[in-house]
């Protein structure tokens, strides 16, 4: 959606689910002048950024959801000026945008913060560069490669599919870059780009999330409609929980056949390793386990806090610096918890699912960041879930 702002004419995106932070992206785009609209089937947006006239992303915006980050490299480039307001998002832990100031510094741009604005300019224009970042992230990338229009190589970049189905999406406006998968992307300068249709691929965590409930819960799904290569080192871990796994060209089955999964160790690393957003859903699994597991975590210093909350439904967890230490137990108790952020509030559904007695997440107003009716969903799968107003 962001690098919609970069296109001169109108895109259409098709397969793009009803998030909180979609509305959020919007809203967004439309303050800065953008016309955004439903189209045809459900799941199509259509962004006419022709009329943006405007460069300043505000606070009010911004702080609810750190992905609004991502105009700030689009608005750079096509004004040579952007105002972005620092992110905000899930609180689990320092998440530094200075990678992203390092990388448009290196192309040129003049970056200074005032009142709480990263304020971004290359008035003499953006240069080539050949930068390597210092550590892998991926908005950084995203929003370097956003610089589409100049040359440049950027170097230790992520490698998530997130990352190359962007880069895909740039290429069908006309971009020139080459190397998604690899730790090198190479940009030549385009001189404009011009709009297009692209489908955005399927969300692989909210996959993962809906599989690990399933094995968790002793149970069996079927999800269609994804690649289980995107998946990875995650359907490697269900295995190793026992679970039975079936893949097709665009869809992955599980089925644990009543068994209790097995505990599994998890450490957290930039793609291919295991991601971050799996943690604590691998949590929530061990939590019921049959083993002992360590569960650790080296992307974010505060992304093991539902393991305090789980631990009040009588989940047996030590936490050391960023390591959790885990004794699986047959059964958790239902209590009410709340959720931090985004991932943890899926995984108290799932500790819910498998407690005795009734479990209450309160707070899940994150849940809708990243899940579009994940109560529904559940229900249909035999959950017994609700939401309810307070």
């Amino acid at each position: 959606m962001a690098a919609t702002l970069l296109a001169e004419g109108a895109c259409e995106l098709q397969g793009v689910p009803v998030l909180r932070d979609v509305t959020t992206m919007t809203t967004l785009l439309a303050s800065l002048g953008a016309s955004v609209s439903q189209q045809g089937p459900a799941g199509t947006l259509r962004i006419e950024s022709g009329s943006v006239q405007r460069f300043r992303a505000p606070y009010d915006l911004v702080k609810t959801m750190r992905a609004s980050i991502l105009v700030l490299g689009p608005l750079l480039a096509r004004f040579g000026r952007a105002e972005v307001s620092f992110p905000g998002g899930c609180a689990i832990g320092s998440r530094p945008v200075d990678l992203h100031i390092r990388a448009l510094e290196a192309m040129g741009a003049r970056i200074s913060v005032e009142s709480g604005y990263i304020i971004a300019e290359a008035a003499e224009g953006l240069q080539g560069a050949d930068f390597s970042f210092d550590t892998v992230t991926g908005g950084g990338t995203e929003n370097a490669i956003q610089l589409v229009t100049h040359h440049g190589v950027l170097r230790n970049v992520a490698r998530e599919p997130e990352i190359g189905d962007l880069v895909h999406f740039l290429r069908r406006m006309g971009a020139d870059i080459e190397g998604e998968g690899t730790d090198t992307l190479v940009v030549r300068g385009v001189s404009a780009l011009h709009g297009a249709t692209h489908r955005v691929m399927p969300d692989r965590i909210e996959v993962g999330t809906y599989l690990v409930a399933a094995a968790a819960t002793r149970g069996h799904i079927k999800i269609d409609g994804v690649n289980p290569d995107l998946l990875g080192i995650v359907l490697d871990k269900l295995q190793q929980t026992g679970a039975n796994l079936s893949c097709e060209s665009h869809s992955v089955a599980l089925d644990m056949k009543g068994r209790r999964p097995l505990a599994v160790d998890i450490e957290t690393q930039p793609f291919p390793g295991f991601p971050t957003d799996m943690q604590a859903q691998f949590t929530a699994l061990n939590a019921i386990a049959d083993g002992c597991s360590r569960v650790t975590e080296t992307i974010f210093e505060n992304r093991l806090m539902q393991a305090h909350e789980m631990r009040r439904m009588g989940a047996d967890i030590e936490i050391t610096a960023d390591t959790a230490r885990i004794v699986g137990r047959e059964t958790l108790q239902g209590a009410p918890v709340m959720a931090s952020d985004l991932r943890a509030s899926a995984s108290l559904v799932i500790a819910g699912l498998v407690a005795d007695g009734e479990t209450r997440v309160d707070r899940i107003y994150h849940i809708d960041r990243g899940y579009e009716d994940i109560e529904g969903n559940l229900q249909c799968l035999g959950a017994d879930i609700r939401r309810i107003s307070t």
